[in-house]
């Protein structure tokens, strides 16, 4: 399978299975084009005897293993069950109302409450108990905002560190936060103890105050900002993310990571918002193309930041390693929702995520019952870019992995329907962090 694309000078021919990428020239592309079309290759405007060599050369590489239409699974990428990350929501309540929270504002459509303390170190135990042979864990406090229930968070990472010396595991504890309700001594703790941080701030002022409002309806960028700029300063050398989002009323978001990026963040994440089609703040498919040439604007806005010092910065969606990266059973089965990663409610119960919590059909169980669902288990392993006709026969699976589950249950109806417009916005995105790479070579 190849897929082909234009990111400013560079015509680009991918190879899908193998990963490999090829610069081509105008005529070659043109050609190749016409191929993907499933077009005469005569046709495509190109003289007879540079389609002649062009198809040569292709064949050439096919000779040698290239152009593979596709790779079968391994019988081991279904196999393990052993839990190795933790979502744990240690607070179905939030500080802020905002327009787009897909957790309904923080109490994820039931009641608003904080998680105990000892339903938090049950869930740290159920971690260590099904974690197999893993020694690497990851727990990340979440919410609604964590930092509502503060005390308990502080317990539960003093709990964790004594089950690590029992276990002879790590944890790598991370918080997801609003930071407006940080001070000096929640930031020395979070610098300390944390492993990475997600900040949640949009970028422009204007624009984050009107999505991210308080429970009175009043601007929280400027407490967030001030906050958020004292906790990063803290951190030296360790992981962080500014994670903004961005819906219809910014589809201009190159604005805001320039904004971010103004106020000294270098570690910048935008994402799109994914809401039903009858939120006003939903993006549509009229959008496309709009939000296309942003995501240009901003690729070569990022290419040419990243060349001075005081101007750097890594844009989350735009790292691509194609020397590296993830393994095969990642790129198969993604996130590991439902079988390496799980989500925790302050009542116990626990989901495949985060995103799934509040939709009863996909429990896994809870910490009070002895097994978690294995038929549910068992689709989500089997839900993977092999065996989705739509993943299979597309050129991006193994760079998204199949798209989110969640979203795909929420807005496809089955698991196996991933969300169209983030499938689109997923394919303009990879394009450009290939171009990215090809340029900064």
């Amino acid at each position: 399978m190849i897929h082909s694309f234009r990111f400013n000078h560079h015509h680009i021919l991918l190879d899908v299975e193998s990963g490999a990428i090829h610069t081509i020239d105008d005529a070659a592309f043109a050609i190749v084009q016409a191929i993907e079309r499933g077009e005469d290759p005569y046709d495509a405007g190109v003289d007879a005897q540079t389609v002649l060599e062009v198809l040569a050369d292709l064949d050439e590489l096919k000779a040698g293993g290239a152009f593979e239409t596709g790779t079968p699974v391994a019988p081991e990428i279904h196999g393990g069950s052993a839990i190795k990350s933790m979502c744990l929501h240690v607070a179905h309540d939030c500080n802020l109302r905002c327009r787009y929270c897909f957790a309904a504002t923080g109490d994820f459509h039931g009641e608003r409450m904080l998680m105990p303390l000892e339903t938090g170190k049950r869930a740290l135990d159920f971690l260590m108990e099904r974690s197999g042979t893993r020694r690497h864990l990851e727990v990340d406090l979440f919410g609604g905002e964590p930092l509502m229930n503060w005390d308990v968070c502080k317990q539960l990472v003093a709990y964790g560190r004594e089950l690590e010396q029992k276990f002879n595991k790590i944890i790598h504890f991370t918080i997801t936060t609003n930071c407006v309700a940080l001070d000096d001594e929640k930031i020395d703790f979070i610098n300390r103890e944390m492993h990475n941080v997600v900040i949640s701030l949009d970028g422009r002022k204007e624009i984050h105050d009107a999505l991210r409002p308080t429970v009175n309806g009043k601007g929280s960028f400027d407490i967030i900002l001030s906050n958020a700029k004292k906790l990063v300063a803290g951190r030296g050398d360790k992981e962080y993310y500014i994670r903004g989002t961005f819906t219809r009323e910014n589809l201009d978001f190159l604005e805001d990571v320039k904004a971010l990026g103004s106020f000294g963040f270098q570690q910048i994440s935008i994402e799109p918002a994914v809401l039903p089609d009858e939120s006003p703040y939903c993006l549509l498919p009229e959008h496309i193309a709009r939000i296309d040439a942003e995501y240009d604007a901003l690729a070569n806005y990022y290419i040419e930041a990243r060349k001075k010092s005081d101007t750097w910065f890594n844009f989350f969606h735009f790292m691509f390693d194609p020397d590296g990266g993830p393994c095969l059973r990642k790129r198969i089965n993604g996130c590991g929702a439902g079988t390496e990663y799980i989500a925790v409610t302050p009542e116990g119960d626990i989901y495949p995520c985060h995103q799934f919590v509040g939709m009863q059909a996909y429990q896994l169980g809870s910490l009070d019952e002895p097994a978690l669902r294995g038929d549910l288990q068992e689709a989500f392993l089997g839900c993977n870019v092999c065996t989705k006709d739509v993943c299979n026969n597309c050129w991006a699976k193994y760079y998204c992995s199949g798209g989110c589950m969640a979203n795909a249950a929420l807005y496809g109806g089955a698991l196996e329907t991933p969300h169209e417009m983030s499938c689109r916005l997923m394919k303009k995105r990879i394009e450009c962090a290939i171009g990215i790479y090809l340029s900064e070579r």
